[in-house]
Formats: C-alpha cells, sequence, structure tokens
C-alpha cells in the first residue's frame, strides 16, 4: 500500500505528529491532490489549544486529525463522476464542506448548510461532525481528498504559496462582494496591515475602489500598506489610545465611509468596532470577520436613522476563490506582495509556533510537504 507522510493532533495543546498513512484514493466526485503548499492560520496555536473550552458547540474535527485550512496543489487522480478536471490541473482547495442536500444547499447557499465545516480547521455546529467523517484531510499531508465542488483552478502566474493565502483573501473578497465594493465607493479596515486587512487592500485595489482607509498600531506596517497605493490608501494608528472616527470624518467632509470592515480577532477592544461604526455613512454597511467577541454595545436608534446594517460574515464559495484567481491572472489582484515563509512539514511545529514573530499581513507562513 503507498503511503504519505502527515501531520496529526492527538491531543489538544500537543505538538502534532508526523506519521506514515496510506495515500487516500478518490471516491466518484472527488478529486486527490498533491498538495505543494498549506498556509498556516496566525491564531492555530490558539485554537488548537483553547478552541474545546471556547467554543464547545463549534466542534474540531475527531482526534487525531490532520489539520490544514489552505491547500494548493496538483490534482494526481479524478473519481468516475468528476468530468470538469483531470490530473495535471493546479488548484486551489477551499475548505469549505456542505451536505448538498439540505434545504439551503439546494437553494445555492452553501455556507449556511446545516452541516458546514472548515476542512482540517473547524465546524459550525455538531452536524459537522458528519463532513469531517467524510473529508478527514486538511491540508498538512502529501495527499489530500477533496470533493469537486471545492477546488479553484489556479493560472500559471500564481504559485502555490501564494494561492495557500487565498482563505484570508476570499474571506475578505466575499465581504467587499457583499457591501457591492467598487469605483466611488469608500471603505475603513480596522486592522489593515493584519493578515484579513492587507487582503482587503489588495482586493479594494483590484475592484477599483476609490478610497481605502485603514487603522492599525504598528507604524513602520501602516506605512508599508500606504506605500502601495499612496494615492488611494490613508491610514491611522490608535497605538495611543486615539479614537477612529473623529480621524475618519476629517477625511471624508464629515460624511463617513460606505463600507467598514472589522477585522480584528478574538480579544481587540469592542471599542475600535464601536468607532468604526460611528464612521459610517449613511446607508453604510459593516461587517465583522475577524470573530471579535463578547457582547458589544450598539446605538441601534442611529443605525435605524442611518438606514445602516452590520453583518457577520464567514468564508467563501470555490466560485469566489475563482474570481480571485482570475483576477491574479490579469494583473488586478497583486499577490507579489506576499514574503513566503516557508517550512517542510517536519517542522509543523515550529511553523505554528514561529508565527508570534512575522510581519503582520505580509509575511505568509507556508507548509510545503
Amino acid at each position: 500500500m503507498a503511503m504519505m507522510k502527515a501531520a496529526r493532533l492527538h491531543k489538544v495543546a500537543a505538538p502534532m505528529m508526523i506519521e506514515q498513512l496510506p495515500i487516500p484514493q478518490p471516491t466518484a466526485n472527488d478529486v486527490q491532490v498533491r498538495v505543494h503548499a498549506c498556509g498556516i492560520v496566525p491564531n492555530l496555536a490558539n485554537i488548537l489549544a483553547n478552541w474545546t473550552t471556547w467554543f464547545p458547540g463549534l466542534p474540531l474535527p475527531p482526534l487525531p486529525a490532520i489539520f490544514g485550512l489552505d491547500p494548493a496543489g496538483e490534482i494526481t487522480a479524478v473519481g468516475s463522476h468528476v468530468h470538469a478536471w483531470k490530473p495535471g490541473d493546479r488548484v486551489y482547495v477551499n475548505a469549505g464542506r456542505h451536505c448538498g442536500g439540505c434545504r439551503t444547499c439546494r437553494n445555492g447557499d452553501s455556507i449556511n448548510c446545516e452541516y458546514y465545516a472548515l476542512g482540517g480547521y473547524i465546524g459550525s455546529s455538531a452536524k459537522s461532525l458528519k463532513l469531517f467523517e467524510d473529508y478527514p484531510y486538511g491540508g498538512l499531508c502529501q495527499y489530500m481528498i477533496a470533493p469537486q465542488y471545492a477546488l479553484v483552478k489556479l493560472p500559471d502566474n500564481v504559485s502555490y504559496n501564494q494561492a495557500a493565502r487565498f482563505g484570508y483573501l476570499g474571506t475578505m473578497y466575499a465581504v467587499m462582494r457583499k457591501a457591492q465594493a467598487g469605483p466611488g465607493r469608500s471603505i475603513l479596515i480596522n486592522g489593515i496591515s493584519g493578515t484579513l486587512g492587507l487582503g482587503g487592500v489588495l482586493l479594494g485595489l483590484a475592484m477599483g475602489m476609490t478610497r481605502i482607509l485603514g487603522t492599525g498600531r504598528n507604524k513602520e506596517l501602516l506605512a508599508r500598506v500606504k506605500a502601495l497605493a499612496p494615492e488611494r490608501i490613508e491610514v491611522f494608528s490608535n497605538a495611543g489610545g486615539e479614537a477612529i472616527d473623529p480621524w475618519v470624518l476629517s477625511r471624508t467632509n464629515g460624511l463617513g465611509v460606505d463600507i467598514y470592515v472589522d477585522a480584528l480577532g478574538p480579544g481587540a477592544p469592542h471599542e475600535t468596532l464601536q468607532q468604526g461604526m460611528r464612521a459610517l455613512n449613511r446607508g453604510g454597511r459593516a461587517y465583522n470577520i475577524g470573530a471579535i467577541d463578547g457582547m458589544v454595545g450598539m446605538d441601534l436608534h442611529r443605525m435605524m436613522d442611518s438606514q445602516q446594517r452590520f453583518e457577520g460574515s464567514s468564508w467563501f464559495t470555490a466560485g469566489e476563490g475563482q474570481d480571485m484567481a482570475d483576477m491574479a491572472e490579469v494583473g488586478t489582484l497583486d499577490l507579489s506582495v506576499f514574503e513566503h515563509v516557508c517550512y517542510p512539514l517536519d517542522r509543523v511545529n515550529d511553523a505554528i509556533s514561529g508565527m508570534t514573530s512575522r510581519h503582520g499581513g505580509f509575511s505568509n507562513f507556508v507548509i510545503n510537504p
């Protein structure tokens, strides 16, 4: 039996173990992918150590498990019912897994599937365990099985390491599509120099947004962000506790921005999210994609009078991933800004622990199995 190398987690908060496992074979609607790169989630160490106590209703894959949220590689075999894909195709594998049979799936709303799971990461409910059983392979292994609906075809000018960043880019792209980002529109990103926030900058430029405003704490990183397009990007450091909304209003003739995206993670102060809400214009839309936790107070009367919206958004579809690949192919989405920090699979634990030294969203930590 042909074997492969895989990193598996056997116990929460323990290091992953490198093991030899049988190479999985695709069933009728699946493909086998030789993984060339897999992105490492910046907060993966916290997820693996604390998730079961933080969010017990949102399950991890049953242990031992192969994690890895953002794999990219080459198709090496296809199932009998796969017609649009062939061995040799270069692909990104979207981690979203849905059942295909529930009402939301049949209505084309796969992300709200009652069984929805992010393969190699977390589930949305106890029902997600069914999909973890069907697809137990994340990207931290040499070969994986994935459903054909999850694939994104990569152009030749997008490297596997760049594609391993699509998860964070796609999370931001899904929001920007919902918000109708484009020419003549302005956006404020809280955490603009981070992994999610930098994606908003690159996509905002690609989608023709007129003004991109962003906040952060590290002035050096903020300067690097602004340098990407100084005539369209404005940045503000609130490292000293300065409020965001007066600065935004001073840059928008007192009107505010069309779109506000909070890209800060759990543990971030609620005050900055609230300040971002106050920086919205009439009819403005706000989104949380960074998973800020806890109860956040909002001025609902003001939101009503100003016809504003606040939404949560999670992940993205393979179709949206294909949009990004197409934008990268023609050069509107610039992926060259990423600084790839690459590790072999044997050093996966070093990669996870080493992410504390990253240069904001510019660093792209990748495992090359």
